[in-house]
């Protein structure tokens, strides 16, 4: 799911995007019980109906229920995700997540963390 799909995505589609990627697959009756505020059963079985067709969750079945799942891995779509939680909560700045990230985590960083952190500081210096 690149940028251009993910607008496409509505608040409740993006929830059930969000279940799935944490599941790995469900069936409508699970992702309903996991949605906050959740809409009606055929409300949910409408919007995977309609996920389906713009390519954006598969199924298979499963004796009289459906399993559904996401159709492109996570890692595929972390970036645009991401990218856009940048641009949302922080303005674009990079530097700002960091830190939030970091203030949010500090005291659970371990020592290997911390230096994996320092490593990647250190070859972006090297970049410049």
């Amino acid at each position: 799911m690149g940028s251009k799909q993910d607008k496409q995505l509505s608040r409740r589609e993006r929830q059930i995007m969000d279940i799935l990627y944490e599941a790995k697959e469900c069936s409508a009756h699970d992702i309903r019980d996991k949605m906050p505020d959740a809409p009606s059963y055929s409300t949910v079985r409408a919007l995977l109906a309609k996920m389906l067709e713009k390519g954006h969750v598969g199924n298979k079945q499963d004796g009289a229920r459906y399993i559904y799942f996401p159709t492109q891995e996570l890692g595929s779509v972390r970036n645009s995700a991401l990218q856009r939680l940048v641009k949302t909560f922080f303005g674009g700045s990079a530097i700002s997540a960091v830190t939030a990230l970091i203030g949010m985590q500090s005291d659970k960083l371990d020592e290997a963390e911390i230096a994996k952190l320092e490593k990647l500081i250190e070859e972006a210096r090297k970049r410049k």
